[in-house]
């Protein structure tokens, strides 16, 4: 039997309408919506995609949403600036510095700059540091992992005592996930593994994964005979493999592969994650609900 597909867009969906609703209600009851700022500097092409979405989706859900746009060759000094002026903005509750940024500017100086209590991207050592000891202290966790842990639950996986073995050990991904998965409460208490390039036979590891997290960036890497049956697969790998052309408007579009061969490996999991269209929806979506909650934290009703 073929493994129940996991749609991040349909789990997103559900997931912004519960934001919009509450929203709405803070609106009604405290005059105030949640405020975000997006900082792009320079004009790269998928941060300006990325960007553009982060901002439909905002307004979509209300929010007061600020695009700030600086050239690329701002000096790092009024960057830094420019993130103190949001910092001290009491109608901005989330600020997000779109990477990668320009070589003369220090990524880490400016993420650190970033009040820990509006990183809403989760990036900043405190945040870091609040998600490691867990339970009330944690605020924002990280976009895509928390998207991960949202699909997870909301697909009815059982992760108390789970087995959970995690693919690849990047600050984005695999090392927040492998932290949330393990502390005590709903959607964790699980046994996690983290694997990666120096493992050895990672194959063995995967094989008694019930929950198997794949975040290497390797097209393919995860074979189907590495996949215990039954399991749930999350790919959070999206790769370019190559181009064609699309039958709807005939232009060039990417092919995309996640880091699982899907299409062997759906016959063998009880869920997974398509390729695109499941882990990649639920990132944008765990920063609004992050933006939501500092809001929810400066209100005192979080």
């Amino acid at each position: 039997m073929a493994a129940k597909l996991i749609k991040g867009t349909e789990i997103r969906e559900e997931i912004l309408e519960e934001i919009a609703s509450e929203v709405s209600e803070i609106k009604e009851k405290k005059g105030v919506v949640p405020g975000l700022v997006t900082i792009l500097v320079g004009e790269n092409p998928a941060s300006i995609s990325y960007v553009t979405l982060k901002i439909k989706t905002a307004n979509r859900l209300g929010f007061k949403e600020i695009q700030d746009n600086q050239p690329a060759d701002i000096p790092e000094q009024d960057l830094l600036a420019l993130i103190d002026k949001y910092n001290k903005d009491d109608s901005i509750h989330g600020i997000l510095v779109q990477l990668p940024l320009p070589k003369h500017v220090d990524e880490k100086k400016v993420l650190n700059a970033i009040d820990p209590d509006k990183d809403v991207d989760g990036f900043h050592p405190v945040n870091v540091g609040r998600l490691m000891i867990g339970g009330s202290e944690v605020k924002y966790p990280p976009c895509t992992p928390a998207g991960i842990q949202e699909l997870i639950v909301r697909s009815g996986v059982e992760t108390k005592g789970a087995e959970v073995v995690v693919v690849g050990r990047s600050n984005i991904v695999g090392k927040p996930i492998a932290n949330m998965m393990l502390q005590k409460g709903p959607g964790a208490n699980s046994t996690v593994t983290v694997v990666h390039t120096s493992t050895k036979d990672m194959a063995s590891h995967c094989q008694r994964a019930d929950i198997l997290i794949v975040a290497a960036g390797v097209p393919g890497l995860v074979k189907p005979e590495w996949i215990k049956p039954g399991a749930c697969v999350i790919d959070v790998g999206v790769n370019r493999v190559g181009e064609k052309i699309s039958e709807k408007t005939g232009q060039k579009v990417a092919i995309l592969k996640g880091d699982v061969d899907f299409d062997a490996a759906k016959e063998i999991a009880g869920w997974i994650t398509p390729v695109p269209g499941g882990v990649g929806p639920m990132t944008i979506t765990m920063l609004m609900q992050n933006t939501l909650k500092a809001l929810k934290f400066k209100l005192g009703i979080a």
